[in-house]
């Protein structure tokens, strides 16, 4: 049974109390740096990456944001630092090793006067490495020019590689033969994390493939690669997106693949969503704002596919699960702070997948009218919420990625649930900023079904450093969570 720690403090002011809104911002906080300095995580990498920069530079790290229990929380940055231009025939990739950051989000009630009933402050705490126990395909770099300092490109395989750890990495020459789903590729573009609930593994989601991956939470290693359905794969591959997307008719639009990735409360299914339409569905006027939902029995291996229907975002960036049926859907644009315009659509919608028709094998008009029940109104919407909370729109993260539910709080005297919301900046911190975190609250009305994740054992911190302040923080209690039901 689920434990979670509650913290209690009082509202910070009247308009957070009275606001009709389901949810309402709780707090934020942001990541710079580790204890190994700004700007570095703590991987121990000490080389540099084909275009210059350091191999452990911490960046993007809310691409994908997913909750462990307590204070813990895991991250995932993308392929890497490739917004640095020095070779376009790879798409300015590099051989960045693809991982996951282990975070405490320290939540703990405000001083007297703040806006905000309480403070996150996000501290990276471990920085765990990806990799296969068997060998996987990389580049050669041959006719693919040179690195940054004029050297020939040459090979993809990490430097780090032994005979017992080969690592995936982000550089977009790394596949072989046969179509963008071949699970040998070593190239992997992490886009989202998930948790299983005895703890022991994590699954991530990613967009070359598309794949879905299950790796050992402690040594990172491979464990299993699932098989998605074959209609999302691009069969013809090139280490330049545009090559890619000219010479397929068929499968994920090159750089926008299996973007989001949720767990079923129970810890038995898996579900993964699309950024965009595939290929063959965005040809079709029917379906070109549809995007493909698979659900993924993780002890069979067993898949079906879904219809979700774009509302006002030109794609879905994450997937978070209220109960067995029912999601919360990241739906947004890439406007905001780091595209130099301002936020437009950072939305979260509520889909139920009950009862809908497995789209497999349909296409056009007949895949688009068998599209999961989708709310007509956003649950969040981002931008109204920031604004209101001071913010212009200008400074809102243009790529908001990651959204994972937390530990409940007390709100004077009632239990409030969260769920938190994070942004990629592209590892280009002076110009989108730095890795944010922003934490909302709703009660039991907002979300009637919601169920917490069920973890064989939750990490207790060491100290959860409460600060009393001026809200009077109480103490903690500990709540027990509803099971969740089984998947039907």
């Amino acid at each position: 049974m689920i434990r979670k720690l509650l913290l209690t403090a009082a509202l910070a002011s009247a308009s957070i109390a009275s606001a009709n809104a389901q949810a309402f911002l709780l707090a934020q906080g942001s990541l710079t740096g580790s204890s190994a300095g700004e700007g570095v995580d703590l991987s121990g990498l000490t080389y540099t990456l084909e275009n210059g920069l350091p191999a452990n530079m911490l960046g993007g790290v809310g691409s994908g944001l997913a909750y462990a229990g307590g204070n813990t929380f895991f991250a995932v940055p993308d392929r890497g630092p490739n917004a640095t231009p020095f070779n376009s025939a790879i798409d300015d990739t590099v051989s960045f090793v693809s991982r996951f950051q282990t975070l405490n989000m320290s939540l703990v009630a405000g001083p007297s006067g703040s806006t905000l009933p309480f403070m996150l402050t996000p501290t990276l705490t471990q920085t765990t490495l990806l990799s296969s126990p068997t060998p996987l395909i990389y580049g050669t770099g041959a006719g693919l020019g040179n690195k940054k300092d004029g050297t020939p490109l040459g090979s993809g395989a990490p430097v780090i590689n032994t005979a017992n750890a080969y690592y995936f990495s982000g550089r977009s020459d790394n596949y072989g033969p046969g179509d963008s789903g071949n699970p040998l590729n070593g190239r992997f573009d992490p886009e989202s994390i998930r948790m299983s609930n005895d703890g022991k593994s994590v699954f991530i989601s990613d967009e070359y493939g598309p794949y879905v991956r299950q790796f050992d939470r402690t040594t990172g290693q491979l464990v299993k690669t699932f098989a998605l359905p074959g209609n999302l794969n691009s069969p013809n591959l090139s280490p330049r997106g545009d090559v890619e997307i000219s010479g397929n008719t068929i499968g994920r639009v090159a750089n926008k693949g299996m973007e989001g990735l949720a767990i079923t409360p129970d810890g038995k299914t898996l579900v993964g969503i699309m950024q965009a339409p595939l290929e063959q569905d965005a040809a079709n006027p029917a379906t070109a704002s549809m995007l493909r939902l698979v659900t993924i029995d993780i002890a069979s291996g067993q898949t079906h596919e879904y219809a979700y229907n774009l509302t006002t975002g030109s794609g879905v960036s994450d997937i978070v699960a209220i109960n067995d049926h029912q999601f919360l859907v990241d739906e947004r644009d890439g406007k905001g702070l780091g595209d130099g315009s301002n936020a437009k659509v950072k939305q979260i919608f509520q889909i139920d997948i009950q009862g809908a028709t497995d789209i497999t094998n349909l296409n056009g008009a007949a895949a688009a009218a068998a599209a999961v029940t989708k709310a007509s109104n956003p649950f969040i919407d981002l931008v109204m919420q920031l604004v209101n909370n001071g913010m212009t729109k200008a400074q809102i993260p243009a790529k908001i990625e990651g959204i994972a539910f937390g530990q409940d709080v007390m709100l004077n005297g009632e239990v409030i649930h969260t769920l938190y919301i994070a942004n990629d900046n592209d590892f280009l911190p002076g110009v989108a900023g730095a890795n944010q975190f922003y934490v909302f609250g709703f009660r039991d009305k907002d979300l009637p079904d919601y169920v917490a994740q069920q973890f064989a054992a939750v990490p207790e911190p060491a100290s959860w450093g409460m600060m009393l302040g001026g809200f009077g923080l109480a103490g903690i209690a500990i709540r027990r969570r509803k099971k969740a039901p089984a998947l039907a």
